[in-house]
């Protein structure tokens, strides 16, 4: 790794339990678990009935580099030395934050990371409202990552070598998806996502939607599109939370400065909660953020209904990616007010 800030700047990563298949053959990490039902497994994916409590950190916080390294700090870092790591943040559009990663977000995400002494660390985009050369250009990611030793790649620019064809079994998506090989055969995945409703029948993208930016929009072979697929079928929020059986989450970071209460994923009604969510678990993080929106006037289908009863996080606990019930989920407050907020998102999830 060359002698730059990224060289010289604590991370950790979760065992998950994945089972991956990959066309005809199969995909798994060393030294990682199988995770029931994943990929091309032979059994029905199911939620385990054993399935560990996820905690979930909120730091209350003004300072959002602050924030970032106090969630960060709460988890086992070291796990991150030395491997490859694969960075995912939210960058669908040029718009500003909360539509996209703010700055600070990505900078305070990688300085923490790099302490750790990683191998290498490669950001991986794809953007659905623009060119992605262009937003990541706009919106300052590549003289960042230069100036901290971040490859950056540009997912359109992949040919078929680059993405991995994943066919999970009881997956809804028509002939599979591709994930980008960079997500697939890294060591460790990190992503950064925002706090937002989505009004184009995700009804909220966090970390679960977050992760539809690893899939390629349509096939280098033939042309299959797809985004095409997801954005028309009336499963979207299930074919949404089924690309984390594949898509690794060693540690989310979602960044709750700001958040759009309704419209999204570009624009929306904009709040302050003044959060930094952290965790493990997609399901777990997502149904904290339904409960963050909750405390606002948000839209009509994030505020109806338990929040374990929202399609995402409920295809995604059936699928046994992580906690099946509030219960299962432990939420550590950081920070002046933390303990209030944290005891209201308790009280919502458990509505």
């Amino acid at each position: 790794m060359p002698d730059t800030l990224f060289s010289r700047i604590i991370g950790r990563r979760q065992c998950l339990r994945a089972l991956l298949g990959a066309g005809a053959g199969v995909l798994a990490w060393p030294g990682l678990a199988a995770r029931p039902g994943a990929a091309n497994a032979s059994a029905t994916p199911e939620a385990s009935r054993s399935t560990p409590r996820s905690t979930v950190v909120i730091v209350k916080t003004d300072d959002r580099a602050k924030g970032i390294r106090a969630a960060m700090a709460h988890f086992d870092l070291s796990r991150f030395q030395g491997a490859r790591i694969a960075l995912k943040a939210n960058y669908n559009s040029a718009d500003p934050f909360p539509a996209s990663t703010h700055p600070d977000t990505l900078r305070a995400l990688i300085e923490t990371l790099a302490e750790t002494r990683p191998a290498s660390m490669t950001l991986a985009e794809r953007s659905g409202m623009g060119d992605t050369t262009q937003v990541l250009r706009s919106m300052g990611v590549r003289s960042l990552a230069e100036e901290l030793g971040v490859e950056v790649v540009v997912m359109d620019d992949l040919d078929a070598a680059g993405y991995v064809l994943f066919r999970p079994v009881g997956s809804q998506w028509k002939r599979g998806f591709l994930l980008a090989r960079h997500f697939a055969e890294a060591d460790a995945v990190v992503q950064t996502c925002c706090l937002k409703t989505h009004q184009y029948g995700g009804h909220f993208t966090m970390a679960l939607k977050n992760a539809v930016g690893a899939v390629a929009k349509h096939d280098p072979g033939d042309g299959y599109n797809y985004m095409t697929e997801l954005h028309r079928s009336p499963l979207q929020r299930s074919l949404i939370a089924e690309i984390s059986l594949v898509f690794r989450n060693d540690l989310i970071i979602m960044d709750g400065m700001k958040a759009f209460i309704t419209g999204g994923p570009h624009a929306g009604r904009e709040v302050s909660p003044g959060v930094i969510v952290a965790g493990t678990d997609p399901v777990a993080v997502d149904a904290v953020g339904v409960a963050i929106l909750r405390m606002h006037p948000t839209t009509d289908a994030v505020r109806t209904g338990p929040v374990f009863a929202q399609e995402q996080i409920r295809r995604a606990a059936e699928l046994g990616i992580g906690a099946p019930s509030p219960e299962d989920i432990v939420l550590a407050p950081i920070g002046p007010g933390a303990d209030g907020f944290v005891q209201r998102v308790r009280e919502i999830m458990a509505a």
